[in-house]
């Protein structure tokens, strides 16, 4: 059965750094805005980094929702589920910030990433938590894992860094939200 945690360390951190996807979920203050769910999965791409802080790659894309509701409010979910080995789903509640190119903590978050760490990052989000729990997954369904998708990577991958800030600037949901909060800023920052 479910519990919850102080900190992020031993058994839940392997496992959490075991599994191939996450997920995030953010919301609008709003009471009709929209929820916002999306999955990440890029190897290498999120780590610990402290018990109670994790931090995840932000790649461009059409969309910033995650990053627009993050600049509203903070309030963000992540979630990872095993699909292979014992069931389980571990959650972390907590406060995030987008922390953009032109940040002078991007740089020194970035480098943490090593490899992963390529063209079409728009920032950093770093997640505090609040509440860490897990529960059960008795319900998760076994899945394989193959590899990863290789698209996006090679997509933006043939672009200029300038070539990319003109795909963000020009996809109308990375400058706001589908509810019309702030999403980007425009045109996105270089690296420094």
């Amino acid at each position: 059965m479910g519990k919850v945690y102080e900190r992020i360390d031993g058994r839940l951190r392997k496992f959490i750094e075991s599994q191939p996807v996450f997920f995030t979920a953010t919301a609008p203050l709003a009471a009709d805005g929209h929820v916002n769910l999306s999955p990440k999965g890029r190897t290498g791409t999120w780590r610990v980094l402290d018990e109670r802080t994790v931090a995840y790659l932000d790649f461009g894309g059409s969309h910033a929702e995650t990053i627009a509701h993050l600049r509203e409010n903070g309030r963000i979910t992540l979630m990872w589920c095993a699909f292979d080995g014992p069931p389980n789903i571990v959650r972390v509640h907590g406060t995030g910030e987008p922390v953009f190119r032109d940040d002078p903590r991007f740089a020194e978050l970035a480098a943490g990433f090593g490899e992963a760490d390529g063209p079409a990052v728009r920032a950093v989000v770093v997640v505090t938590a609040k509440l860490i729990s897990d529960t059960c997954g008795f319900a998760v369904p076994f899945m394989d894992y193959r590899e990863d998708r290789t698209l996006h990577a090679e997509h933006f991958g043939r672009k200029t860094d300038e070539q990319f800030r003109a795909y963000c600037d020009s996809k109308p949901h990375n400058h706001a939200s589908i509810d019309g909060l702030p999403a980007l800023p425009l045109p996105l920052p270089e690296r420094l």
